[in-house]
């Protein structure tokens, strides 16, 4: 039985043992079946964007922390867990069968879709036979013969006198050359092929998108405000992919119930508050601070006193605020 495509490589399993966790509870708490979360931690089933999420929210890790690095542990077992099953797939005839495949595709002029299509098959399922990675079936084998306008029995001789003929040789070797590195996000070019690698950094780059940094947690009488991403959410649709976009946890005690209890307000960075407007006030100021620079926070509203000064006003007591930075909320959002 052919191996499956090791798709995305990842440090899920690693985290959930660091963190104490059964598989069967990451299962459970993830609403996905035992099978499917083994087959996600060894990296041969692929996950949307909601489950990866979902994910690193139960396991309270950052979206960068789930994909490996050259310099980590894993790697070099990742890279021999990819080897090896290529040479099991190679062993049993698949690396030979989706070469030959792919040559007489060529020959046909016709492109990778097309031949897809004509065989009644998914992009990706075509995909994984022409690279050897996927077995093909006795319902399957017919209708791929006949999208080339081949018997089944001139389909094998075909591919068996290419094979004879050295022909494939090039094609193989082409599809082990690119087993050189482990999936890294931002180098698209890594990983065992170039689909699959693609996959795992378009997930990352879409995934980090929908998430914004949570600065501000309640402190006291205040908010402490700290530049971090250590804690991330999904950022409400409106302000997706938006840069400089960050959210705090609201002080209920200050807010004189104006802002509900358990909600996130969203401020934007690149947007100075002007009169009127409900801001963040912090008392340094926000360009110069580093990941590890702590500052105090307030939601106010901006006002203008006689002198044309502008400050905060916090209610609930009433309080005057003058801060260093003060960044227009933009969206409170209830969880």
């Amino acid at each position: 039985m052919a191996q499956e495509e090791i798709i995305f490589p990842n440090n899920i399993r690693n985290i959930r043992l660091a963190n104490g966790m059964k598989m069967t509870d990451l299962a459970r708490q993830a609403n996905l079946s035992l099978s499917a979360v083994s087959k996600i931690e060894k990296g041969v089933r692929r996950l949307n964007q909601k489950q990866l999420l979902n994910i690193c929210n139960i396991l309270g890790c950052k979206l960068s922390d789930i994909f490996i690095k050259e310099s980590d542990e894993v790697a070099n077992k990742w890279q021999e867990e990819i080897k090896r099953r290529m040479n099991d797939n190679e062993d049993s005839g698949l690396k030979i069968f989706g070469s030959g495949l792919r040559k007489i595709r060529q020959q046909a002029g016709k492109t990778i879709a097309q031949a897809a299509k004509d065989a009644g098959m998914t992009l990706s399922v075509y995909h994984k036979i022409e690279v050897g990675q996927r077995e093909i079936y006795q319902n399957e084998i017919e209708p791929l013969a006949k999208s080339f306008a081949l018997s089944v029995e001139t389909l094998f001789d075909k591919i068996a006198n290419l094979y004879k003929s050295g022909e494939l040789n090039k094609q193989i070797n082409k599809v082990k050359e690119r087993v050189k590195s482990v999936l890294i996000p931002g180098n698209p070019l890594s990983g065992i092929d170039v689909h699959s690698s693609l996959y795992g950094a378009k997930l990352y780059d879409s995934a980090r998108k929908k998430l914004v940094p949570v600065f501000g947690m309640p402190s006291g009488k205040s908010i402490s405000f700290k530049k971090s991403d250590e804690t991330m959410i999904v950022a409400p649709m409106p302000l997706e992919g938006r840069k400089g976009i960050y959210a705090i946890v609201p002080n209920s005690k200050r807010t004189n119930g104006f802002i509900p209890e358990k909600s996130y307000v969203f401020a934007d960075a690149d947007t100075p508050a002007t009169v009127g407007d409900l801001a963040i006030s912090i008392d340094a100021d926000f360009e110069s601070m580093d990941a590890g620079d702590t500052a105090i926070a307030n939601i106010v509203t901006v006002r203008q006193d006689s002198k044309g000064k502008i400050y905060g006003q916090i209610s609930s007591p009433e309080e005057k605020i003058i801060g260093k930075t003060l960044h227009k909320v933009v969206m409170i959002v209830t969880e």
